[in-house]
């Protein structure tokens, strides 16, 4: 057999295992999508052998095989590493963002991926660009890359041409990830070598003196075609829309994968981030509207630096006979400094001074978290089981300052800055140490080709300390929770699944509380027609979070104590459609609906706030993108719209925006062969409005620009 045959029969066996093992994460069925159509029953070693399935024709049959870089259609899940899972028959609400999709967008941030997504809110902290800022059904969502907990790393803003997608998972969910925000999760898919060559490097120009390069290559290393590699770097120069900002990135990531047979494959892959930023405008006052340019907080201070590197290692190991072994692991260390200005304004102001506050952190972070998993398949007649059993370890420390001061007051009408603080009074100053020891086991049985059962339970052990340097003591406090789940999937055809779940979920704790738990029911629909690389969803849903810390009055009137006994709940539905109607034409549409309701809260001074609305959950939510290419023209055009329903800004609802729809463009042009000119505009009408409003208002990122041209190969 030639190298080329060789590396011909290894792609292909490749193929088959991440697109056709059975395997089982997530409490989800992982199926076979055989090339023919057909399906054998039983599993076998050799390249005659149809591969193990847990359910002979309960998939579709027909589904389009995942090809992130070239469709905006996922009809897998990779979530918890690289093992596909067909999405027609995960039973929860799920949405894969894939790498042509973040491309025609040109999304450049976490928020702006989410953007088009159902249950999905961004963008409600404005021009604070310190973080990521979203929440999925009204509650706060944990974030994972390749399957890891991203944890005390989650302070980071992620760099989208990082990943291959990025998958969302609408509800609680701790039997999957572990400790979590009841919200959902976001699971970012890194790039990984393909062992094949290919490459892309762009260039790019647009408002705010925005500047940027970027290079994508990989290729095979040796003649046998065993070892492959992978260079993604971007660095960006640009400033933000107000003045006396910047919004400086350096990205790069290498990665190499070693497949000695077609049973085993290893791969590490390096990362290292560098943002420079300023991490906010500060605010603008109450009395008016003001111009996104202007700015009321200090040149000369008003930085955010940060550093995080990675090193991640994944390992599979398939010993065919039915029993497949899987290994990640993890270490990350990080350093974020930051400081600003922000202004203090009150609606009972009078002439034209405003006051101001400084701010600011210094923080550091390391991460150790691996896992260690085993699954089983097998076939008992009609029945077929897979089952997952695996261990997970998770070691995070972090130090931390906070500092504040208050800053001289400045005329919004003339503004004079008067520079940095002499001096910043530290109120928090804390190291911390959190370690988790998991047990996970999960059981799929499928019936008869029809029925699919999922079952799974989960324990976290969970270990804190902290140690208070400004009040010199040391807490620690140890949690052992459980989290099941379960559900009933039903093939009503080859293209219609449905489903019924009930999920839960443990937020990560804090010393002296009790964690925090969500539980949800949810009933779902989904559609993968025949003919035509498309999905459609529908699910609604009950979501409630348990014990959380509310401020209750003693009986004897002598103060306010803290207790979890606040209980908050959301009851909606998601709609979706994720669809590339012709050759020609792609759409992707969204529709989400969310009650929420506080059943029992209190604010910080034992106020009651039962009965009122969450804050930044808007009722409805609905967004539509439409990519179009021109025939014989080489030339496509993308249009967009996001609406987004009012929302109350503060736990009082005391203040409430505006409902609002926002407009994006996208325009691409292959000028030369595999040489494209593509230009996307954010929020294209320049509309502005309040998104957040506390000390101060903050309004919506303004009109955006970019051009780039790219070569491929």
């Amino acid at each position: 057999m030639t190298g080329s045959d060789s590396a011909v029969r290894r792609s292909a066996n490749r193929l088959r295992r991440q697109r056709a093992t059975t395997a089982f994460l997530c409490g989800t069925t992982l199926v076979t999508v055989p090339a023919i159509g057909s399906a054998q029953e039983g599993g076998g070693g050799n390249d005659d052998q149809e591969a193990y399935r847990l359910a002979p024709i309960i998939v579709n049959a027909q589904a389009y095989a995942d090809d992130d870089a070239n469709s905006t259609v996922a009809q897998e899940l990779w979530v918890g590493g690289k093992v596909a899972t067909s999405i027609l028959d995960t039973p929860a609400s799920v949405s894969v963002i894939t790498e042509k999709e973040i491309e025609q967008r040109d999304a450049n941030t976490t928020e702006e991926v989410l953007q088009y997504t159902p249950g999905v809110v961004t963008e409600y902290y404005a021009t604070d660009d310190r973080n990521d800022y979203f929440k999925i059904r009204g509650f706060q969502a944990t974030t994972y890359r390749d399957g890891l907990t991203l944890g005390s790393m989650r302070g980071v803003r992620e760099e989208p041409y990082a990943f291959e997608r990025v998958e969302v998972l609408r509800g609680a969910n701790s039997t999957l990830f572990g400790p979590a925000d009841p919200g959902g999760s976001v699971n970012f898919v890194s790039k990984r070598p393909r062992f094949e060559s290919f490459g892309e490097g762009y260039v790019g120009y647009g408002s705010f003196d925005h500047k940027e390069v970027g290079l994508d290559v990989g290729d095979t290393l040796n003649a046998s075609e065993t070892l492959a590699y992978r260079f993604t770097g971007k660095i960006k120069d640009s400033d933000r829309e107000y003045d006396h900002s910047k919004d400086d990135d350096e990205f790069i990531m290498g990665g190499l994968t070693w497949e000695p047979t077609d049973y085993t494959s290893a791969t590490v892959i390096f990362d290292y981030l560098n943002h420079d930023n300023t991490p906010n405008s500060g605010g603008y006052p109450f009395d008016r509207e003001y111009d996104r340019d202007d700015f009321f907080g200090e040149p000369d201070f008003n930085y955010q630096d940060v550093e995080r590197t990675s090193v991640t290692g994944l390992l599979t190991h398939d010993f065919d006979n039915g029993l497949t072994l899987r290994g990640n692991l993890r270490y990350s260390d990080l350093t974020d400094d930051y400081g600003y200005v922000y202004i203090t304004d009150s609606v009972a102001r009078t002439g034209t001074e405003v006051g101001r506050s400084y701010i600011g952190g210094d923080n550091e972070a390391s991460e150790l978290i691996g896992n260690a998993i085993l699954q089983y398949d097998a076939s008992l007649g009609s029945i077929d089981s897979s089952t997952l059993a695996g261990v997970e370890y998770r070691d995070a420390s972090s130090e931390g300052t906070s500092v504040y001061a208050p800053a001289e007051s400045i005329d919004v009408s003339d503004p004079v800055y008067s520079g940095p603080p002499s001096s910043l009074a530290a109120y928090e100053d804390t190291e911390q140490d959190y370690k988790t020891r998991s047990l996970f086991v999960t059981q799929n049985l499928s019936f008869h080709d029809r029925f699919i059962v999922t079952a799974g339970v989960r324990n976290d052990d969970l270990d804190l300390s902290e140690k208070d340097l400004l009040a010199n003591t040391d807490t620690s406090d140890d949690f052992s929770e459980t989290s099941v789940r379960g559900a009933l999937t039903y093939k009503v055809t080859d293209e219609v699944s449905t489903y019924v779940s009930y999920v839960e979920s443990i937020a990560p704790p804090s010393i002296g509380t009790e964690p925090e738990r969500g539980e949800q029911y949810e009933l779902g629909v989904k559609y993968a027609p025949f003919g035509m690389n498309a999905l459609f969803s529908a699910a609604v849903y009950d979501l409630t979070k348990d014990n959380v810390s509310i401020a209750v009055a003693r009986d004897d009137g002598t103060g306010i104590d803290r207790e979890t006994i606040g209980e908050s709940r959301v009851r909606g539905l998601d709609l979706e459609v994720k669809a590339e109607l012709t050759d020609n034409l792609s759409l992707i549409g969204g529709y989400s609906y969310m009650d929420s309701d506080v059943e029992r809260g209190t604010l910080r001074d034992g106020t009651s706030i039962e009965g009122n609305e969450f804050t930044e959950t808007p009722k409805h939510t609905a967004s539509l993108w439409t990519y179009y290419t021109l025939p014989d023209m080489d030339m496509s055009v993308g249009l967009g719209a996001r609406y987004t329903g009012s929302y109350y800004f503060d736990a009082e609802n005391s203040a409430k925006s505006d409902a609002t729809t926002i407009y994006d463009a996208a325009f691409s042009y292959q000028f030369i062969q595999n040489t494209d000119l593509t230009v996307n505009v954010s929020n294209l009408l320049d509309e502005q409005h309040v998104v957040g409003s506390g000390t101060a208002n903050y309004y919506n990122q303004g009109r955006e620009v970019v051009a780039k041209v790219s070569y491929r190969w």
